[in-house]
């Protein structure tokens, strides 16, 4: 799995969902085994990058080896101006939103809307590849609908244009994220282009992502919602791929130890918006949790907790009553 000069050790990638892959959750997940993080997407308009929800996501992580910003829009000068912009503040490829299905993003023209309009989303690629010297990705959609299937004549497109990598989720705009992925169209993609194409939905366990490798000529497998409070799975997608066994499902010890993780990196140097971050992180905790007993009630608790020193407190504590877990 190539971009540019950037080989990924594993072809497996967390894929930018917005509002949950923060940069302290990108970090784990690749401490974790993910080849490569893709971030948040970011609205390409000029006047919107200082607001505080914006602003996190143009900074790139100093110690991620291959920072990827993700940029949403609908004009092609616009788009190429976010590109410049995430260039300057460090990315080293650039990734154009195609495949968002919500509404709020389609009433906009923007996401997978973009696949109604071929001619519009090649400009929008041929600009923000002419404007940078970084790679160029894209990530889409099968299609609109089961109707209007495009991928193949668009992944076509967006290579001439210069793409390096596309991402194909294996659902059109109407599904959403219901039914299951289909393949064969991600499949067809792959076998249209010389470029590397990276598969994605419905990859919820590592013998899942082995059997898309393996069944599939894609490069890589993007995980998106299997991901969510969970980064073990690249940790153990990594073991399979290495030829060992799978370590399965972490214990107690290890859920909290990665929680406390997130929460510190997550919450370290927001002295200035300290509330605002601690909220923001608040939509991980049940994630960690679900699969503990208990675990749900603990975390409508845990989200009351304004202050992140208490919050550590009330977790170490919910842990050690529950599972008996020693700190010797």
């Amino acid at each position: 799995m190539q971009i540019g000069t950037f080989v990924a050790d594993v072809p497996v990638v967390l894929a930018p969902m917005a509002g949950v892959t923060d940069a302290a959750f990108r970090r784990i997940c690749r401490e974790m085994g993910a080849g490569l993080t893709v971030g948040e997407m970011v609205a390409s308009e000029e006047r919107l990058r200082d607001t505080r929800k914006s602003a996190g996501r143009w900074r790139v992580d100093p110690d991620d080896p291959f920072p990827v910003i993700q940029i949403l829009g609908a004009d092609p000068s616009e788009m190429a101006d976010a590109a410049q912009y995430a260039e300057a503040a460090g990315a080293k490829a650039v990734d154009i939103n195609f495949g968002c299905p919500a509404r709020m993003v389609c009433g906009k023209a923007c996401g997978s809307a973009l696949m109604q309009y071929p001619e519009t989303a090649t400009a929008i690629v041929r600009a923000v590849v002419q404007a940078v010297d970084i790679p160029v990705t894209v990530k889409m959609r099968t299609g609109w609908d089961e109707a209007h299937k495009n991928a193949v004549e668009l992944a076509a497109a967006f290579e001439a244009e210069g793409a390096r990598m596309l991402t194909v989720h294996g659902r059109t705009r109407a599904q959403r994220f219901t039914g299951t992925a289909e393949y064969e169209t991600v499949r067809r993609v792959a076998q249209s282009v010389r470029i590397p194409v990276i598969v994605n939905g419905d990859a919820e366990t590592p013998q899942k992502v082995l059997h898309l490798l393996k069944t599939l000529p894609v490069a890589g497998v993007m995980i998106g919602r299997a991901a969510l409070g969970n980064p073990w799975i690249f940790a153990r997608t990594k073991a399979l791929l290495a030829g060992g066994s799978d370590p399965g499902e972490p214990d107690a010890k290890a859920v909290e130890d990665v929680l406390l993780q997130h929460l510190a990196l997550h919450t370290a140097g927001a002295a200035d918006n300290a509330l605002f971050v601690l909220r923001s992180f608040r939509k991980h905790i049940p994630q960690y949790l679900k699969r503990l007993a208990g675990g749900a009630e603990a975390a409508r608790a845990f989200v009351r907790i304004d202050d992140a020193a208490e919050l550590t407190r009330a977790v170490k504590n919910w842990f050690e009553t529950n599972f008996s877990i020693c700190r010797a």
